[in-house]
Parts: C-alpha cells; structure tokens; sequence
C-alpha cells in the first residue's frame, strides 16, 4: 500500500496540481472536525498533528495551474522563497569566501572562479520540489483530506470554495487559519510592472546583475547580503534606519560588514520611479534627505518593504475575524482570533515572530489542545533569531534597548567582546566585525536577558543557549561553563569585560 501511495506521488505533474486532483477524485464529506486554510508550515502541522489524533481534517490550499515557481501550493510560500531558497543561496554565497580561503590552506585552485546562477537555481527548484513531495506523502500517509481550491468564507461555519470540479461548501467544528503572507511592491511607478519582490529575486531565470533593493530590513538586508556575495554589484537603499527592529549597536556592526564586503548603501533616501531603458535595463530615481534627485541603471530592481497577510482574500471579515493592521494580520489569544472556534498560526498573527519554526511549534500544539489531553501553550518569549548576512547575526531575548526600556540603567550589566575565529587567521580574513555581547541583571546571579552574536554560524552556536535562556541562564552558570576549545561558542564562556568598566573589550591575542 506504502510503495503504491509512493509510487502515485512520483508520478505526479506539480505544477497541473495532479496530486490534488487525485485526491479530490474521492467523496468530499461537507463536515470535518478541523478545516485548516493554508499549506504554510503551521497549517501543514496543525492538519497532520489533528489527523493522527483521531480528527477528520481537510487542508483547503490553493496551487495555480500555471508552472510558477514562487507560488506552490503545499509548504506555503514562506517554506520556498523565504526560508530554503534564501537558505541554500545564502551556503553559495559563503562558499566563495570558502574557496578563497581554500588557498591559503594549501589547495591549488584556478586563477579565476565562476559561479552559474542558472545551475544554482535549478538545483534548488529541484531541492523545493523533492520537499514538496516529501510534505505530500506525509499528508497522505497522516489521511489528511487535501484540496486544491480557492476558499472564502461564507459565514463563520461554513467555507465555500471553488476548485476545477466546481462550487463546494464545507463546515467544520474548527477553522485553522493558515495562509501566510505575501511581499509588498514599494509604492512608487514602475514598481511592480519593472520590478520584483524579495520572494521572487531568489527564483529569477537569469543572473540578477547589477541589483537595487529598496528596503533595509531583516529581509533586504539578506537579499542583498546573498546577491553581493555571489559576485553582483547590490545597493541597498534606506529610507531611515537599517534593521530597525533590531538591537542596533548589532545592526550597525552588520551593516559595516556588508560595506566592507561591497555592499553599497543609500541613506535617507526615497525611491521616486522605476522606468525601463531603450536598453531594456532599469533606471530607477531617488531623492535624498536633501531633496536631490539621483538615477541609476540597473538589471533588477527587488521591492523588500514588508509583507501583507492574505487575509482579505479570504474574506475573514464574514465570518466575523477582525485584523488588527492595515496588513491584514490577526491578533489572536492562545492562536484563538476573536471567534472562538476560527484560530491561526504563521506570520499572518499580529505582533508574534513571523518564522517557520515558530508557527510549525503553535500549530502542533494547538492540534494537542484541540484534539488530544494537551494543555501546552505556545511560548512567543525568547525565540532565537538569525539573520543570514555575510557575517551571520544570531541573538535571543531583549536588545540592549528594550532592557533599558524596561529597567533602569543600573539594574543592567552588559558583557561584551571582539573574539577572533581561529579559521579566519591563515587566510587573514577581517575580524573587525566578530563580536558579542550578554545583557543580564545585576543583582544575584545576573539572570541573562538576552545573548547577541555576529560571526560565522550564529545559527548553530546560538541554537543551545537559547535552550539556556528558557532555563534561566546566569552570568555566574555562563562563566562556570567549560567552553570547547577552539570553538566560537567558547567566547560566550569567557566574557569578562562590562561596557560600565569602559575597558577595551577587544582581545590582545588569540589567547587573551
């Protein structure tokens, strides 16, 4: 039965959708237990957690016929463009530092490098779509009942929703809204008919060239990391403060690395137009904080200004969910929206972090609360968070800001260090911007509010002490800890200097 289930998905065309109809070629029972709305990684959780607890559960996500790559049906947008594109792409773009300092450690390589943007996109569309698979199985596999439509609601029971075969209806004890969101065009002419969006600049068919990205958040800021590591001329343009929702002693640290790195950078400046050249490049004018009007060609022009939920194609507002901002984002209570029996998950909820992991968690919980014994409550505190740039930003819990928004300058204490990887010293690699700080209480042990790090693999090395955090963390436990030599976790264990002490926190030696 297994291999035959195997072998039907194997077979399938993913872009006609041929999967769903598959499935839709069985009886469509009108009454579900859980009806979750949306392929992204929470509602794909949430309907194979239900599902192996007994629920009968129908995942409503529409897929276009059409072959495009940067909207799939199953795994959500956010699984493809946001997350493994941008992930794989990141690994390439490191991978030329790699191979540079592959030569100070003895390996004869060419004088000269080339990288094929087409053979690395191919290979990732291949990788997303092996994914892709794997997720359907899993629902078929959990009896998951899979259709491929487009829903609205019709009132706050019951969903109606059209698919090739027609018009359908369907109740359930219990809506999972789980649609994810969509990026926004910067709203200026020529945008969207010039330009792209961050969510398609990593399955464009040909190279990128000479970049624009409009917008200096966590986004465009990794777009842009990613594109100049790769080899192409990127700008970035600011229209006030880069990485604004982040501690910004460590945004600012980020930003000097990615110039020293290539990367150029627009301050205080604001995009005017886009228009197409008879040489079919782009020119898009700005002004600056001067009111000076610049132009300059490019080859792409990526829109990186945020994201809107795709709730108002839903049209949540009949079945009474309200938003909470002009991005259709929901304010929810333990997931549950205003209606108690309509819930959500992902980046489409109202003030809670908008990463995968996080919404593939508080769907699988929620599933527990509804379906099984469980009584487990999602957790939105102290979620770890990476910022893939050429130096990668990983951090935990409060910016230095936010501590002293909420605690009176003397109750905090600030270690800091310059640390220098020992695979940076054959190759002589800058190690000006490798740095990290602790914010902690004063008083007693000094519980950890909150641990920052830019250097090689935050992501890995943070991933632990974010564990550490949840369990209340001291500055006294840190300090007691036996680092693993030479590692660059190690450096969290030796921190030994405050910015109240106003020592140099830069490291005499490597053994300092």
């Amino acid at each position: 039965m297994l291999f035959s289930t195997i072998q039907k998905l194997l077979n399938l065309n993913l872009h006609g959708g041929s999967w769903f109809k598959l499935v839709q070629q069985r009886h469509l029972t009108t009454q579900y237990d859980f009806v979750v709305i949306g392929g992204s990684p929470g509602g794909l959780a949430a309907a194979k957690e239900a599902s192996s607890l007994g629920a009968k559960v129908a995942l409503l996500d529409y897929k276009p016929p059409e072959p495009i790559d940067i909207e799939r049906g199953v795994g959500g947008v956010n699984i493809t463009a946001n997350f493994v594109s941008k992930n794989l792409m990141h690994q390439a773009a490191l991978l030329r530092d790699s191979l540079n300092d592959a030569k100070w450690y003895g390996w004869k390589l060419g004088d000269r490098i080339d990288h094929s943007w087409e053979c690395l996109r191919h290979a990732i569309q291949n990788h997303i779509q092996s994914q892709e698979k794997i997720s359907q199985l899993e629902l078929v596999n959990k009896q998951v009942e899979c259709i491929n439509g487009m829903a609205t609601f019709k009132n706050p029971s019951t969903l109606h929703f059209v698919t090739y075969r027609g018009e359908h209806d369907i109740t359930a004890r219990y809506f999972l809204i789980a649609v994810g969101t969509k990026p926004l065009y910067v709203d200026i002419f020529g945008a969207s008919e010039y330009g792209i969006t961050s969510d398609e600049i990593f399955s464009l068919l040909r190279p990128p060239g000479r970049t624009m990205v409009i917008g200096a958040g966590h986004t465009g800021m990794e777009c842009a990391g990613v594109l100049n590591g790769l080899g192409y001329e990127t700008t970035v343009m600011v229209k006030s403060i880069a990485l604004r929702n982040f501690d910004q002693q460590m945004a600012g640290i980020v930003r000097s690395e990615m110039q020293n790195q290539g990367v150029q950078f627009l301050d205080k400046c604001i995009p005017k137009n886009i228009k197409k050249s008879s040489n079919g490049r782009y020119v898009v004018s700005w002004t600056n904080i001067a009111n000076e009007v610049f132009k300059k060609e490019y080859d792409t022009v990526v829109s990186a200004v945020g994201r809107r939920a795709v709730t108002k194609e839903l049209r949540i507002d009949k079945a009474g969910v309200v938003t909470s901002d002009s991005r259709g984002r929901i304010s929810t209570v333990n997931e549950q929206t205003n209606v108690p029996h309509i819930f959500a998950v992902g980046d489409i909820l109202y003030n809670k972090p908008a990463v995968t992991p996080v919404a593939t968690l508080a769907g699988t919980l929620l599933a527990r609360r509804l379906f099984g014994s469980s009584d487990i409550q999602m957790d939105y505190e102290n979620v770890p968070t990476i910022l893939l740039t050429p130096l990668e930003y990983g951090f935990i819990g409060l910016t230095e800001e936010k501590a002293l928004s909420l605690y009176d300058e003397n109750k905090i204490e600030i270690y800091h260090s310059y640390y220098k990887p020992t695979e940076f010293f054959i190759p002589k690699r800058s190690i000006n911007n490798c740095y990290l700080k602790v914010i902690a209480l004063r008083e007693d042990d000094q519980q950890v509010l909150g641990m920052h790090y830019i250097g090689p693999k935050a992501g890995e090395i943070l991933q632990g002490f974010s564990t550490a955090i949840k369990c209340n963390l001291t500055i006294k436990t840190l300090m007691d800890t036996v680092g693993i030599h030479p590692t660059l976790a190690e450096e969290f264990t030796r921190l030994n200097v405050t910015k109240r002490s106003g020592k140099d926190p830069k490291p005499a030696s490597c053994c300092s």
